[in-house]
């Protein structure tokens, strides 16, 4: 194999692998979109096994900017799921805080020594 083919072949499958990626994407698109019925998907579907190129090319130049707002959309949504879950999990009081309020019904009486020892192992562990 000299330059030539290598270099030939190396243009081909980054060529290959950027194909595959917009396809994935574009698929991803297709089951995401929530304002497409199932029979327009199933027809999407079937055009990029059909025609793949011409109907991704299609796909990208019909719903290319409906593509970009959803996939925006969808990394806004996970943003704001792992803040309310880091807001959540910083509100969590600590172990030795939880142990310290179960001590504390305890002697007050509030809670029995069974309760305060499934209290103290629930918060160690």
């Amino acid at each position: 194999m000299d330059f030539w083919d290598f270099f030939r072949l190396l243009i081909w499958s980054y060529v290959l692998v950027a194909y595959l990626v917009v396809l994935f994407h574009i698929v991803a698109d297709i089951f995401r979109d929530s304002e497409l019925g199932g029979f327009t998907k199933a027809l999407w579907m079937v055009g990029l096994l059909v025609a793949p190129i011409l109907a991704a090319l299609t796909y990208v130049i019909a719903r290319g900017r409906g593509m970009a707002e959803r996939q925006n959309l969808s990394a806004r949504q996970a943003r704001a799921e792992t803040d309310r879950y880091v807001q959540y999990v910083a509100a969590k009081p600590s172990s030795t805080d939880q142990i310290a309020s179960a001590k504390s019904q305890l002697s007050d009486g509030a809670i029995t020594d069974t309760e305060y020892e499934e209290l103290r192992a629930k918060a160690l562990g």
